[in-house]
């Protein structure tokens, strides 16, 4: 039975449009996106068919257009919808944190750090500079590293922060391994960087550490 068969509001869009887009499934989200099926499937089965082969979605989605392209059902035009929506995702939390919501939701920060570098394969240390009213400036990935971790040189974070003209930083880095528990590491540098940036008149309010779950926020725990 072709989509356009099915009862009015079990298909996706209609759906959507009534429902909300949180109401869809995973697989009805991607359908929408395909539009059509492989031969002798719809689209929400191939959609499934995709997500029970090459899923789930997060491990989907961290392709790159051109891998994507590559999986059966999709090809360089869905696959480029697909990232074209991703990069949307980042740039609506992105123009969020520019409006001052690092500073009125701090959890804005934490998402958006969670979209930028949970997935990768190796360790990134990634810095946010904020203004005085601590609206985004800009965001850097400085640091690169292995799968088990990466070097973070504080000075090089004060350099970038004063060539931003920057008051005060949100820092983040993601464990590949998924273990979500900040090390011992993780805090040791957190000291160094809060006191180096101090030394400038300039504040480092939060560490996120990015892994599987929620992001955890370092602040939260006491120890920025």
């Amino acid at each position: 039975m072709h989509i356009r068969d099915w009862p009015v509001d079990e298909r996706p869009r209609e759906k959507l449009l009534s429902r909300g887009a949180s109401a869809l499934s995973d697989a009805e989200l991607l359908a929408i996106f395909l539009g059509s099926g492989l031969r002798g499937r719809d689209a929400v089965g191939t959609a499934r068919d995709l997500l029970g082969a090459h899923g789930p979605l997060r491990a989907l989605l961290e392709r790159t257009p051109r891998q994507l392209a590559e999986l059966p059902g999709l090809g360089p035009a869905r696959a480029c919808a697909i990232s074209a929506a991703l990069e949307l995702g980042h740039r609506h939390l992105s123009a969020d944190l520019e409006r001052g919501a690092a500073m009125t939701d701090p959890q804005a920060a934490g998402r958006y750090f969670a979209q930028r570098l949970r997935g990768l394969p190796h360790e990134v240390f990634a810095v946010m500079f904020l203004d005085t009213r601590h609206r985004s400036l800009a965001f850097e990935e400085l640091f690169r590293g292995t799968l088990d971790g990466t070097e973070v040189h504080p000075r090089e974070v004060v350099r970038r922060a004063l060539a931003h003209n920057a008051a005060a930083v949100i820092v983040g880095h993601n464990h590949p391994s998924g273990n979500r528990e900040p090390s011992a590491a993780d805090r040791a540098v957190t000291a160094r960087l809060k006191q180096a940036l101090a030394l400038v008149d300039l504040r480092l309010l939060d560490h996120f550490v990015i892994a599987d779950g929620p992001p955890v926020s370092l602040a939260a725990r006491g120890w920025v």
